[in-house]
């Protein structure tokens, strides 16, 4: 009996669901929460999503373009929710898209311990494509370029590829 719950735990875990992709500029990556927006010096503003372990953790492309990087960056496995995040471990994506270059980081906490890449460099990507997964709750991080107005607040829940992070 404990190894049947356990299966099926496992398989709620790592289920991923058709979604309806939503038009929009920018769209979210992450089932989640949104825990804070920041604007940056650059002028790009930062909206950081917190995934739950009852969360879906495939995340998918914020727009239509093309990976130009996907770098694993090593690091630790404090919280993701906790500022110290920011020297876990991630992997650091970058995007040519209508919008120029955008960046969005796959943080890992403290019980995922694995990000998976599904596209490599070079892979031209539609907006909602399956791009990657966090095992076990996490964070992902989205840089909006400067004039693009966020539409989320912190605190409201996003949905991977149906939530719009941008205003018209």
């Amino acid at each position: 009996m404990p190894a049947t719950a356990l299966a099926a735990g496992m398989l709620w875990f790592f289920r991923d669901p058709e979604r309806e992709i939503t038009q929009g500029r920018v769209i979210s990556p992450a089932d989640g929460v949104v825990q804070s927006i920041m604007p940056w010096k650059d002028g790009r503003t930062r909206v950081a999503i917190f995934m739950s372990p009852l969360n879906v953790h495939v995340n998918r492309a914020p727009l239509a373009g093309t990976v130009t990087s996907v770098e694993h960056i090593p690091g630790g496995f404090v919280p993701a929710f906790n500022k110290e995040s920011e020297n876990n471990e991630r992997v650091v994506w970058h995007f040519d898209t209508e919008l120029g270059d955008i960046e969005m980081v796959q943080i890992a906490g403290a019980v995922a311990r694995r990000i998976v890449p599904y596209v490599p460099q070079g892979t031209k990507v539609e907006q909602g494509e399956r791009i990657g997964l966090i095992r076990f709750g996490s964070r992902v991080d989205i840089y909006l370029p400067e004039g693009v107005d966020v539409a989320v607040e912190v605190g409201q829940a996003t949905t991977a590829g149906v939530t719009r992070l941008d205003r018209d």
